[in-house]
């Protein structure tokens, strides 16, 4: 038998144990909650790009040596003769009014990608194409070569091996040829030369621009910024920019406070969309793409004619007859037997439009006619982007 005081003791550990389950039940709730919001969720950084932070394109001209008789041919590319010409001059060789027959050097286009505030000396990948008739760019060595951007100032100097992925190999007979072998690449073979006029921690205001204009988006990126600054520092201007301006008050510089903002996060939003390549059969269609109600029907008419002449002749001793050929034509129509009609309801999701449309065994061809039907008819609630 129990006392009271060992009853009541039983009953505070029934109850702690009681509030330990309740209080883990919660946590695993919220838990639940708060991966199903992070899950809707993404960074600012994700789906912005901020003023000044972007990369510049590089391009530049040059000279490949070193080919095994696979450059251009300098009679159907006057460009490569000058060019060699040129550069032999800077050189002190003097070969003009000479007749050059050389095979072992190609014209080519270099491109290049610098990317933001790039430090002098920094070295950057850059890509060759031939310019003329080179049949390879393997075994070649590029010469120095100047890369300008846009404003016409040279911001890198690319020179090295060339490395290609692809080969060519040709005998009597037959010839094969992998991937480009006139396309070639040379990894930090340029060495950045000027850095760019540009402080971002200088700026007492930076412009988020959004990957993807949406106004929803954009206010939403605003109102996680005030709140959580605590102070009106970003505005919406249009659906594809948000104005982020740095508090008197903050120690920080802009780049701390982008630091700052980059991280908050933000449930972005988009009109619905489907997009379609009717080149490759391919379609992509948002979550929010709904339909109104329709009737959708799929199918063929094939008409199939096979002939199977046949040949007719008289009987052994006859005494008179002659042969003939007796025409046999088989024509057959198919209506499509298989082909049903299907009917959308009001409001239908995207999951319910593929399910419909895969149960009338629509291929993704007839697919693209449908939905450029349904949005005809007013029925398509999304836009509707043709690549």
């Amino acid at each position: 038998m129990f006392n009271k005081k060992q009853k009541q003791r039983g009953s505070m550990i029934e109850m702690a144990l009681l509030a330990t389950f309740v209080m883990g039940v919660l946590i695993l709730t919220l838990a639940g909650f708060a991966g199903t919001a992070d899950a809707k969720t993404t960074r600012i950084k994700d789906i912005v790009a901020f003023e000044g932070v972007r990369e510049n394109q590089l391009v530049g001209y040059g000279l490949v040596v070193g080919l095994n008789g696979t450059g251009d041919s300098l009679n159907n590319s006057p460009f490569t003769e000058q060019s060699l010409i040129a550069m032999l001059e800077r050189l002190g060789v003097n070969v003009r009014d000479q007749n050059l027959n050389t095979g072992n050097v190609a014209a080519v286009m270099v491109t290049a990608t610098l990317p933001p505030f790039t430090n002098q000396g920094t070295t950057i990948d850059v890509n060759i194409s031939s310019l003329g008739d080179s049949e390879s760019l393997q075994g070649g060595t590029l010469l120095v070569t100047p890369l300008m951007a846009a404003d016409g100032e040279v911001y890198a100097v690319a020179q090295g091996s060339v490395n290609i992925s692809g080969f060519s190999a040709a005998g009597d007979a037959t010839s094969v040829t992998q991937n480009t072998p006139t396309a070639a690449r040379i990894p930090g073979g340029a060495i950045v030369e000027r850095e760019l006029n540009f402080r971002l921690e200088d700026l007492d205001t930076v412009k988020l621009s959004l990957r993807n204009p949406d106004f929803t988006t954009a206010r939403r990126i605003a109102q996680a910024i005030n709140g959580f600054s605590a102070s009106n520092i970003a505005t919406a201007e249009n659906p594809a920019s948000v104005v982020l301006k740095r508090p008197s008050m903050y120690a920080g510089t802009i780049v701390d406070l982008i630091t700052d903002v980059e991280q908050l996060p933000v449930e972005p939003d988009q009109i619905a969309r489907v997009v379609i390549d009717e080149r490759s059969g391919v379609i992509v269609m948002g979550s929010d793409v709904k339909i109104s109600t329709v009737a959708i029907a799929q199918a063929n008419l094939t008409i199939k004619i096979t002939e199977t002449p046949q040949v007719s002749q008289p009987n052994p001793f006859a005494e008179e007859g002659e042969t003939i050929v007796v025409p046999r034509t088989d024509l057959e129509v198919n209506n499509g037997p298989n082909a049903k009609l299907a009917v959308m309801e009001t409001g239908v999701t995207l999951e319910d439009l593929v399910t419909g449309l895969n149960r009338l065994g629509v291929p993704p061809r007839d697919v693209i006619t449908i939905l450029q039907a349904i949005k005809a008819a007013g029925a398509l609630q999304a836009e509707i982007t043709t690549m």
